[in-house]
């Protein structure tokens, strides 16, 4: 579908016929810093290959605050760290060592097993600063799950924008509206960042099986039902869908992509189609042979990690 806000801009279906689920994520506080996680939820798994959609904030923290996630590992996946503000420090173990800003994506293949970390770095909290954003999971086409892990990063400045008719969209991964990101993909996928003003008309990419939005900011509208921010959306396959931004405008995440062939298990941080490969992972980390076995720990980051505890085995007691 080629790009054109302005053309059939209002939804054919009736209220909350246009939608095939309404996702309200779950909020959990981490001591000053809110996460609320719309994938997975009871009623979707996932949305195209996202299995996992967190979003991070808005949180202000005081001089000396900040996050440290501890080095932990996946299997399986692809993780996606994309900021509305503020900024992370990441550290995997294929010896990458990046910063992400704002409208920048850092895109990590897990496959068979990889190892990260994820701090604010000591310049950012020498001051106030604050901390807004979107990590997700997608989850790896079955033939690719063992393959090796990746790591890319990608500036602003190369993700492909769209803008007109007061929406400005910015193409983080996959391809939608005749553009393509630069970030190398393992399954058909779109994610898009779209900052709306009031009133304007988004439709959704044509091209896609699986579709859904997510609303950080505002509210939108449609088939004449409103809906705030902290909601996710999924969409029937085919159906033509377009959304209009409230009188405050909006921003939101698009996501989707070709349906997977089965469902993953999920255990901590490992996504797999086998359970045996779950099973493999976690006694790999207990095992905490770093660098002879399937983990080891990001250089620069080796002084501490999050161990399977049996207090997480309670939590979380078996693979679903």
């Amino acid at each position: 579908m080629s790009w054109n806000p302005s053309q059939n801009p209002e939804c054919p279906q009736s209220g909350l016929d246009a939608l095939e689920t309404l996702i309200i994520p779950r909020a959990r506080d981490l001591g000053g810093f809110e996460v609320r996680r719309a994938l997975p939820s009871p009623k979707r798994q996932m949305v195209g290959p996202f299995i996992f959609f967190d979003q991070m904030g808005p949180a202000e923290f005081i001089t000396e605050g900040g996050i440290d996630v501890r080095p932990h590992p996946h299997i399986g996946l692809g993780t996606v760290t994309y900021l509305y503000e503020g900024e992370f420090e990441h550290r995997d173990s294929l010896g990458t060592h990046q910063m992400i800003y704002p409208g920048e994506v850092n895109w990590m293949v897990a496959g068979r097993g990889v190892t990260h970390s994820e701090r604010t770095s000591a310049d950012t909290r020498a001051t106030r600063h604050k901390l807004f954003g979107i990590q997700t999971w997608i989850a790896l086409p079955e033939d690719r799950e063992d393959m090796a892990p990746d790591f890319e990063h990608h500036k602003e400045a190369v993700l492909p924008m769209i803008d007109d008719n007061g929406v400005q969209a910015r193409l983080i991964l996959g391809n939608a509206y005749g553009e393509t990101s630069p970030v190398t993909m393992q399954s058909e996928t779109f994610y898009l960042d779209v900052v709306l003003e009031p009133g304007a008309h988004f439709p959704l990419p044509e091209n896609h099986e699986d579709r859904g939005l997510y609303i950080t900011q505002g509210s939108v509208e449609i088939a004449g039902e409103t809906f705030d921010a902290g909601r996710m959306m999924v969409f029937r396959p085919g159906d033509r869908i377009s959304v209009r931004a409230g009188a405050q405008g909006a921003r939101l995440m698009a996501l989707g992509g070709a349906t997977m062939n089965e469902s993953r298990y999920i255990w901590w941080n490992f996504v797999s189609s086998s359970l045996d490969r779950i099973e493999e992972a976690k006694e790999a980390w207990k095992a905490e042979n770093w660098g002879d076995g399937l983990f080891r720990l990001p250089p620069g980051d080796e002084d501490e990690h999050i161990p399977i505890t049996p207090e997480l085995e309670r939590m979380m007691p078996r693979a679903k």
